[in-house]
């Protein structure tokens, strides 16, 4: 079923607002099998809003929007909604008195204004909402399915969970799709495509994407066919492909991190884990520790962003920096090191960089990072360059340095 997903409000094309519904609602509606064919974003306006509306439902068979249902002037699209589909606004008593409770138990009294919501198109399904005054609201007519959607991203999200995918999953199409995602890091986007596609024959109803981020490229398989069973195999043959093909590179399936994996592994081989960090400024513990239950892996760490921080609490020797400099080999290898002696781990980390935009030279430009890593068999550091801005550079670090301690943990070469 062709989709198209409809985001209203000034504020995403004005730029002073990320669209995370599109997204949100493009997953959603993708896992289940739809094809979303395309995104639209429109201001506040009834004429443009009628016109992306009337467009949509010309070339979709499935149209989902979000945003413009709430009591404010702006808020205008079931004026939008009763002009296209040719209805009056009906008053719903339930509807004001869910209100009305809504705000009388955070004690506060339901200004006027909310008495709008309470006036929705005649015939619309109503998809309760659970966080917010504004219900979602679905219109099923001549082969073409419109849903409105509240634009609050945790409002939306409720619904798309609680009533939308149910609905959606009721009037499914005979055919069935299995979607599956590898996830792999430590090579760039070209070079894991180029290896992939060498001897790669997609199956007819299989797709595969690409999806590159600052800590990998993610493999989405989507493979469509007759009944579910026939779907998955089809998932499944080009899985055991892409892992025979780049099976080193590849950490995880589906909704697997990078940090939950190697602390899986840390606490699946009774290892504990610290860090020494200079130009990430705690970013690597910060991911570390996200994950839950990594208390029982992890130590803790040292930012040590000054030389003397490096010399006084790492034990780094000042002939180092001397010669070498704090963004070296040497440096990267004394860090890990000092990090795993004073602290008493397993395995210790280390990263010192140049994260701009400043301070590079001809020999280390910026984005020039050394990542150490120390424990009771070996100390090495690898050099890396992740470009010259900061913020970027700094994520892509932290999660380089994760992966060369998943490699060493499974002695991957």
């Amino acid at each position: 079923m062709d989709t198209e997903i409809i985001t209203i409000g000034d504020e995403l094309i004005t730029g002073h607002t990320v669209n995370t519904n599109a997204a949100l609602i493009a997953r959603y509606v993708t896992d289940l099998g739809f094809s979303v064919r395309y995104q639209t974003s429109v201001g506040d306006s009834l004429e443009s809003m009628e016109e992306a509306f009337r467009l949509a439902l010309k070339r979709a068979r499935l149209v989902i929007t979000t945003g413009g249902l709430g009591p404010t002037h702006d808020d205008i699209t079931k004026k939008a909604i009763v002009r296209l589909f040719k209805r009056n606004l009906i008053f719903h008593q339930e509807i004001l008195d869910d209100i009305r409770a809504r705000f009388a138990k955070r004690g506060v009294e339901m200004p006027a204004i909310n008495q709008n919501q309470a006036l929705l198109p005649q015939g619309a399904t109503l998809f309760p909402n659970k966080h917010g005054s504004a219900v979602g609201l679905c219109f099923a007519e001549e082969g073409r399915i419109f849903i409105s959607l509240p634009g609050v991203p945790f409002e939306a999200d409720q619904i798309m969970v609680d009533e939308v995918m149910p609905y959606l999953r009721g009037i499914q199409t005979a055919q069935a799709t299995r979607i599956m995602k590898l996830r792999t890091t430590g090579i760039y986007e070209s070079k894991l495509a180029d290896k992939i596609s060498h001897d790669l024959k997609l199956e007819p109803g299989v797709r595969l994407a690409y999806l590159p981020s600052y800590s990998g490229v993610d493999l989405r398989i989507m493979a469509t066919a007759e009944n579910a069973e026939a779907a998955g195999d089809k998932a499944l043959r080009l899985v055991r492909y892409l892992e025979d093909t780049c099976g080193r590179y590849i950490y995880g399936r589906d909704d697997d991190s990078l940090e939950a994996v190697v602390g899986q592994l840390l606490a699946d081989n009774d290892k504990t884990l610290v860090v020494a960090e200079s130009c990430t400024g705690g970013e690597l513990g910060m991911l570390i520790t996200s994950v839950s239950g990594s208390s029982n892996y992890f130590l803790g760490g040292v930012i040590a962003y000054a030389n003397d921080v490096k010399i006084e609490q790492l034990g780094v020797d000042a002939a180092i920096l001397e010669e070498h400099g704090a963004v070296s080999e040497p440096c990267a290898i004394a860090m890990a090191v000092g990090c795993r002696k004073l602290l008493k781990s397993s395995y210790a980390l280390s990263i010192t960089g140049i994260a701009g935009p400043a301070g590079g030279a001809n020999d280390k430009p910026v984005g020039t990072t050394y990542i150490g890593l120390a424990s009771a068999h070996a100390s090495y550091a690898r050099k890396f360059n992740f470009g010259a801005r900061r913020d970027t550079g700094r994520s892509r670090a932290s999660y380089a340095a994760l992966e060369l301690l998943r490699r060493e943990i499974l002695d991957i070469k």
